[in-house]
């Protein structure tokens, strides 16, 4: 019986020879330095942890602070007279249209007596536990730019969404499922799409793992294709244990290349959570009155083509009650996407043309979920240490266009917070009596501040949660973020 022990880099080069080995060796030793972990996280966490898990909230489309969350009297005062912003504004579509006042009636909710629309009613149970922030500025009106900085810190592809950057710094809960678990919109990716939650230079194990609650099958290539009987339990068992060893005996020979030791982390992963998954997505173990909770109480229906805040409960709320069963079994980030790329009719927040038949349903469906995992979180002990971020990629504007609508404004918008470490009830820096631009313009909040701020709560001092890649030591927050007190509890 012959044996191979030589190589794959010996075969290569002993058949190139000479330049064609030097080449190649090159080839790799460049690959290995794109993709070298040579920052600091040691002593992470740095400091004693408000919170170990994060759920990130993602309205995709940009979602309008001024007519869910931030009230203004001003527009309503002013409604469909001319809008004058005092200065130049750059519009993405020309918006300045008239003021328009905000499309719903707002109501106080809670000790706070904090002012909510109607869509987002529901929030009013536990709105004393949230902390909003209305003064958030962006660097861009383009979605697609907008939507990384966001996830990710930066404007640009190519870099770790937020997930990969806590699941790099504090590692993993579980031993059986993803750190970082990415649950998008059913019908369509967001702007970038998988994009946002890639782990660029980060090992690939910190990427963002895919699920699709309620597809069939929810988790992709998980299990081998029903189509391939040929495959048995059997013969992928032994298929499993034949790559484990030839990617052992590659590793072997290449130890200081992390490269492969990550893939083969991720393949391990990938087996054990084919007994995991199904039970952490299997909603029918679930009592009656959590799925009430959720809305998930009704028989599952056939949802007409316009949207509505029924199917948009189910498929907001489902994605929130798997989030809470994940993070009960250790993932440490769950990031749900609300809104898609897909064009008309809108399954997303981009209300150029109409908020009320746009945000309606979608501002229903969110509330009614996140309230519920709010709730749920709490009644079991979870919310204490579990971190809530609701964001969108920028606001909209309080000027109207083409009568219904409201155009991109990157100037002001709104994310809210609660959980872990997180002081409810509050609302932090105001936005001017427009919703236009932040009241103190000298002093916005930025993605940044607010992913600085996670990072504190869970125990990471961003300036130290370090990469180095290309020459430069990248963080999440890039050289910029401050955490934001007010809101700590």
């Amino acid at each position: 019986m012959h044996t191979l022990n030589m190589s794959r880099r010996a075969m290569l080069q002993s058949l190139g020879q000479g330049f064609g080995g030097l080449a190649l060796s090159a080839l790799l030793n460049e690959e290995k330095a794109k993709s070298a972990i040579l920052g600091s996280r040691a002593g992470v966490p740095h400091f004693k942890p408000k919170a170990k898990r994060v759920v990130q909230l993602f309205m995709a489309g940009a979602a309008s602070h001024i007519d869910l969350f931030d009230f203004k009297p001003a527009l309503v005062k002013h409604h469909g007279k001319p809008s004058d912003f005092g200065e130049k504004v750059e519009a993405f579509q020309n918006g300045l249209g008239p003021w328009m006042q905000p499309v719903w009636d707002f109501k106080p909710y809670g000790a706070s007596g904090k002012l909510l629309s109607e869509p987002v009613a529901a929030l009013g149970a536990c709105v004393d536990e949230i902390a909003f922030i209305h003064n958030m500025v962006g660097k861009t009106g383009v979605h697609s730019q907008a939507t990384y900085l966001q996830a990710t810190g930066f404007q640009s592809p190519g870099f770790p969404g937020m997930g990969c950057w806590i699941s790099y710094g504090l590692g993993s809960l579980n031993d059986n499922l993803p750190t970082f678990v990415v649950l998008p919109d059913a019908r369509g990716f967001a702007s970038n799409g998988p994009k946002n939650w890639e782990s660029a230079f980060l090992p690939a194990q910190h990427a963002g793992t895919m699920i699709f609650p309620g597809r069939n099958p929810p988790i992709a290539d998980l299990k081998p294709d029903a189509r391939a009987k040929f495959i048995t339990p059997r013969s992928e068992s032994d298929a499993h244990r034949l790559l484990a060893s030839l990617n052992r005996m590659h590793a072997a020979e290449r130890g200081d290349d992390d490269r492969l030791e990550a893939r083969i982390r991720s393949y391990e992963l990938a087996a054990k959570m084919q007994l995991a998954a199904p039970e952490a997505l299997d909603l029918s173990r679930e009592p009656a009155h959590i799925l009430k909770l959720y809305g998930l109480d009704a028989t599952p229906q056939s949802f007409p083509a316009e949207i509505n805040a029924a199917e948009e409960t189910e498929h907001f709320s489902r994605k929130c009650l798997v989030a809470r069963r994940l993070l009960e079994r250790g993932v440490r980030f769950v990031q749900i996407w609300s809104g898609n790329d897909n064009g008309f009719p809108r399954r997303n927040w981009d209300s150029h043309e109409d908020v009320r038949r746009d945000h309606g349903p979608l501002a229903q469906g969110m509330a009614r979920g996140a309230a519920a995992l709010v709730q749920d979180l709490r009644q079991r002990g979870l919310l204490d240490d579990t971190i809530i971020l609701w964001t969108t990629e920028f606001g909209r504007m309080p000027s109207s266009q083409g009568g219904t609508g409201r155009d991109h404004n990157p100037y002001c918008f709104t994310n809210w917070l609660c959980g872990g470490g997180v002081r409810g009830g509050v609302s932090f820096g105001p936005s001017d009596d427009w919703g236009y631009k932040p009241a103190d313009r000298e002093h916005p909040t930025t993605v940044y501040d607010v992913h600085a701020t996670v990072l504190h709560l869970l125990g990471i001092d961003h300036e130290r949660l370090t990469v180095r890649h290309n020459g430069i030591d990248r963080r999440l927050t890039d050289v910029h973020g401050h955490v934001i007190r007010e809101i700590l509890a």
